[in-house]
């Protein structure tokens, strides 16, 4: 039998559908976490430790949403103030965890180009097209996939190479070549990817990413916190019916 009646049944009904919906975000949060970590993952090179460790966070932030479910269903069904109080310590917990995420990942999305600027730059002298390295490949699939040349432009590659020549992923090669071709800054803009070095393109798609981190932390750190006051609510009006003192 209910120990509570009125408003007070409500609010705990209320909670256990809320715990319903924090179970849907814990999976949210683990497959944004999963989605934007899979965009990322290729580009570390590029990329400073911080852009590989919030998508992390919000994954075992999402597991375990799911884990602690468990405390606030029961909990509610049973109505049992021990469970409860659990429940609305843990998901106190997640609230601030998620709340720094969602900042953190705003954050980094403001950080993002001077971050990128600074890695592509010094990426660059590591571009060796007789012994290809991991840079090499990463460094070409950039320019293609990008449509750029460089970091800025094309000629940051001759401070690089100290000569005009140009990594092959720089130019548009023609349709029916065969044998060599060769691509340099002295070819026609048309035989060239655009005129544009690759940190805004690469910068402005990574930071894309990183607010996506930030809005699902930020938002589902806000439903939550509703979940908090209605767990206690609920722990404090089975504490009275209960006539518990303290806090257990």
């Amino acid at each position: 039998m209910s120990l509570l009646t009125g408003s007070a049944n409500a609010v705990k009904y209320t909670l256990f559908g809320f715990n319903l919906i924090f179970l849907i975000t814990g999976i949210i949060l683990i497959a944004v976490g999963a989605g934007v970590g899979a965009v990322y993952t290729g580009y570390e090179i590029f990329l400073a430790s911080k852009f590989m460790s919030i998508p992390t966070f919000l994954i075992v932030i999402g597991a375990f949403i799911v884990v602690i479910t468990f405390f606030g269903c029961w909990g509610a069904l049973k109505e049992n103030y021990c469970l409860i109080l659990s429940f609305s310590v843990m998901l106190f917990i997640i609230f601030i965890l998620e709340l720094s995420a969602g900042i953190s990942g705003y954050v980094l999305r403001n950080d993002a180009y001077n971050l990128i600027e600074k890695s592509l730059n010094q990426s660059m002298y590591n571009y060796n097209s007789k012994t290809p390295n991991p840079t090499t490949q990463l460094w070409d699939e950039v320019q293609r996939d990008f449509n750029c040349c460089g970091n800025t432009n094309y000629t940051d590659w001759k401070v690089v190479f100290n000569n005009y020549d140009l990594p092959l992923s720089c130019c548009k090669i023609p349709y029916g070549t065969v044998g060599t071709f060769s691509c340099s800054d002295s070819m026609y803009s048309l035989d060239r990817n655009e005129n544009v070095g690759c940190l805004l393109g690469f910068s402005d798609y990574i930071a894309t990413h990183a607010v996506s981190l930030g809005a699902a932390g930020v938002v589902i750190a806000v439903l939550q916190f509703f979940g908090v006051i209605f767990a206690c609510y609920i722990a404090r009006e089975i504490k009275i019916r209960n006539g518990i003192t303290g806090f257990m």
